[in-house]
């Protein structure tokens, strides 16, 4: 560990940016603490969803977005991250140490880095055909970085089996009333700092024009983004060659960077993870992929309209996530 000494206004900042990440129906499973030597990311236990995400996967996929959203942010205050993942082998919710040393010059691709945290929607809305993806895709594969990640661009002609495996797992859980019973807590409109809003989810007219994707509850509201009748996004898949703590923490921190290239690139984004929760379709999405790696994430990659139709969702106060060790 390095132990610079930092503002802790800076650290504040960067935190409250940082929480900007996607997590499992905006659960936002995650406890920073503070302490002379750096930041502490802890997977908070009493969000994880019991029957959404009994192993804990997916709400560690959020806490690894974070933990990359917390290393743009703070690139972009001109301090550069080191990562001692799964610090304490006794405490596995320990989830990683960061420090910070000073960097020498904060480039105007960090900028644009931190601004794309501001910009990003989870957007369930169609999209049409990214253009000129060619020269796109190698940027993608650049900005993820590792080995321990596939990215995997399907192909178009998968395209129709995917779908189907979603419409299979939706299947599967229409009679799982305790999975339902989550997610119409998660979706409740009373909330106003955790969970998804009314305004972020998709009437039914809507959802008829995204064969992709979780049955969520129906709102009624005006059908947005007519000029696009179907969705034609890019299919992007995120696997690991494990599947411990560590494997997903790693896959979260890849997917906010692919997240935050699509967005500065000027693509909408829907992260997609119901068609990975259970072995069944799971293991459908690695055969098709074919290759022996564990399915994490998929994503959703396309143009949507200039206007923006999906709204920012609500964050938890910066006070009920970070805490000060004396």
């Amino acid at each position: 560990m390095h132990g610079t000494l930092m503002d802790v206004k800076v650290i504040r900042d960067a935190v409250r940016l940082a929480c900007r990440a996607p997590s499992l129906h905006n659960s936002q499973p995650w406890r920073l603490d503070l302490d002379g030597k750096g930041v502490h990311l802890f997977l908070d236990t009493s969000r994880v969803m019991l029957s959404t995400d009994r192993s804990a996967r997916e709400a560690i996929i959020s806490c690894g977005a974070l933990l990359d959203h917390l290393r743009v942010a703070m690139a972009a205050a001109g301090w550069k991250a080191h990562v001692d993942r799964s610090p304490n082998p006794n405490n596995l919710d320990h989830l990683a140490s960061i420090d910070f040393t000073p960097m020498k010059l904060v480039t105007e691709a960090h900028r644009r880095r931190v601004d794309a945290i501001l910009i990003r929607r989870t957007d369930r809305l169609p999209f049409a055909a990214p253009t000129e993806w060619e020269s796109f895709e190698p940027l993608l594969r650049l900005a993820c970085d590792t080995d321990a990640v596939r990215l995997d661009v399907m192909s178009d002609d998968v395209r129709e089996e995917l779908e189907e495996m979603s419409k299979l797992t939706n299947s599967l859980r229409l009679y799982d009333s305790a999975y339902n019973s989550e997610l119409d807590w998660w979706t409740a409109p009373f909330k106003f700092s955790e969970g998804i809003p009314y305004s972020a989810l998709v009437s039914a007219d809507e959802v008829k024009k995204v064969d992709f994707g979780r049955t969520f509850p129906l709102p009624r509201h005006r059908e947005r983004r007519a000029e696009v009748p179907s969705d034609h996004s890019k299919i992007l898949a995120l696997s690991t060659y494990g599947d411990s703590r560590k494997d997903a923490l790693i896959c979260g921190e890849v997917l906010s960077a692919v997240l935050l290239e699509c967005t500065m690139t000027g693509l909408g984004t829907c992260t997609v993870t119901h068609i990975t929760e259970l072995r069944t379709t799971r293991e459908l999405v690695a055969a098709v992929i074919g290759q022996d790696a564990v399915s994490q994430v998929l994503i959703r990659v396309g143009i949507a309209p200039t206007t923006n139709d999906a709204p920012a969702t609500p964050r938890r106060p910066l006070d009920d996530v970070l805490r000060f060790r004396s």
